[in-house]
């Protein structure tokens, strides 16, 4: 068995890990050959050399790339996770930088094992631009003209580029995409005026990072709703009775189908195992779009050590359950959670608090502030930004505008863009409605975000070690 995997960033190491594991030697022999053009071999978009400033966003039992062992990278991470202590959460929140080297541990360590088994890992350093079949095999070929002969093909692509919504990209003083920070923010003089769009995750790290560079000029977050991600409250031995995948399962083989009004009523029943009341977690949660993001950003930090369990069990659910819930839910139930796409991510993607101390405080000072109803954003005399806004009526100028707008779920990487298109035209793969890329031959597997029909929350490390040891096990039967 040969095979090949396109793309070198966290989706291939685990991947390799679980192909390394000691019940996949019973696939054989035959060869690996991973396909990643960028320098930054194993660590994605995410992870590689950038500000200290910029923090994996999760404690370490949510990071391992190894499925099943929640472990893994905490035990890399040893004694070197106290000097990057998050004290509000009480867990090690290190660069992502750091995180980077655990990925890259993690896959040398897999190639070894590999080797070993009689399964070379070879990296080539091109980009796959097409596939074919050709009798039992598949032919790829890379950018350079050249072929590659593999019996199955894994995409382990990663996720879309932020998307233009202004049409600013080639402006100067715009930054379509943030990262890494060390460069972009290199160039934001220190007294400037700076538009962040978007007030999700990649705005708060663009915001905290700005802090730490000791900017002084006025920092505003642009987006149509203006809220800002939920805040981590500290881990506890959450053990979930009712809102799992067998529970689940076990309606769906019951009742033909799975409603969100049925996971609404696992829900209800877990909290009230709790002794708490679902219709507060509820007010809550619709208090997002509407309540002053200062002030629920201020009670969210305080609520950091609440000891009740709502928004835990939703967090550690949207990961877990809702993967598999997704594909089952009708279309009307999946319609409905996309229009909430903004508060679910919120929730299921929260901030850490160290950075929500940061935006408190600056917000606090009037250096930050939330601008909701962004309307348009173009570029004005004298090499700034004319930015309109619902909230006033009025215009703002900025003299930089860094883009901070995620990319939706299931998009297709620009770089990928003419390998998928290939898949599809050689009926290899189709694509899925609702974005994201459909295998149509056994011998092609999609691991992370592109996964077609997958749920409208971004993959996660869990989702993605857990789809990585899927196919593995796939690769294996």
């Amino acid at each position: 068995m040969d095979i090949a995997i396109v793309g070198g960033g966290a989706a291939a190491v685990g991947l390799l890990d679980a192909l390394a594991a000691p019940a996949a030697t019973e696939g054989g022999t035959g060869t690996i050959t991973v396909f990643e053009p960028s320098p930054r071999l194993w660590r994605g978009r995410a992870y590689g050399p950038d500000l200290d400033s910029v923090l994996v966003n999760a404690p370490p039992a949510i990071m391992s790339i190894r499925s099943g062992d929640f472990g893994h990278y905490a035990a890399w991470l040893g004694e070197r996770g106290a000097a990057h202590l998050d004290e509000l959460l009480g867990q090690p929140l290190v660069p992502r930088a750091l995180y980077g080297e655990y990925l890259e541990h993690t896959a040398e360590k897999a190639m070894a094992a590999l080797a070993e088994q009689g399964r070379p890992v070879r990296v080539v350093a091109a980009r796959v631009t097409g596939a074919a079949r050709s009798g039992a095999h598949l032919v790829l070929r890379t950018h350079d003209g050249q072929e590659h002969r593999a019996t199955h093909a894994a995409l382990c692509v990663g996720g879309g580029a932020p998307p233009d919504l202004h049409g600013l990209a080639g402006t100067p003083g715009f930054t379509a995409d943030p990262y890494p920070l060390a460069d972009t923010l290199d160039r934001v003089p220190v007294g400037s005026g700076v538009a962040i769009i978007g007030s999700g995750l990649t705005a708060v790290d663009v915001v905290v990072s700005l802090a730490a560079r000791g900017h002084t000029g006025r920092i505003t977050l642009l987006s149509r709703g203006g809220a800002l991600p939920h805040v981590w409250q500290r881990p506890d031995d959450l053990r979930p009775r009712h809102m799992t995948t067998d529970r689940v399962a076990e309606l769906h083989r019951a009742r033909g189908g799975i409603t969100l009004d049925d996971l609404t009523g696992l829900l209800r029943a877990e909290l009230a195992d709790a002794g708490e009341d679902f219709d507060d977690l509820r007010a809550d949660l619709a208090g997002a779009a509407s309540e002053d993001p200062v002030q629920r950003l201020r009670r969210q930090l305080a609520a950091v050590d609440d000891p009740r369990t709502g928004r835990r069990l939703l967090q550690q659910t949207a990961h877990t359950v809702g993967p598999y819930a997704w594909r089952l839910l009708p279309e009307t139930d999946r319609a409905w959670l996309r229009r909430h796409l903004r508060t679910a991510a919120g929730v299921a993607s929260p901030m850490i608090p160290r950075n929500a101390t940061v935006l408190l405080r600056l917000l606090d000072s009037g250096q930050l502030t939330v601008a909701r109803g962004l309307r348009s954003i173009e570029p004005a005399d004298g090499g700034r930004f004319r930015v309109r806004v619902r909230d006033d009526g009025g215009e703002r100028t900025a003299q930089t505008v860094v883009n901070a707008v995620n990319p939706p779920p299931q998009a297709v990487p620009a770089a990928a863009g003419p390998l998928v298109r290939s898949l599809v035209e050689t009926g290899l793969a189709t694509l899925h409605p609702a974005g994201g890329l459909i295998p149509a031959d056994p011998r092609v597997h999609v691991v992370g975000d592109l996964t077609g029909g997958g749920s409208f929350i971004t993959s996660s490390v869990p989702g993605i070690a857990a789809q990585a040891s899927r196919t593995a096990q796939a690769l294996r039967t």
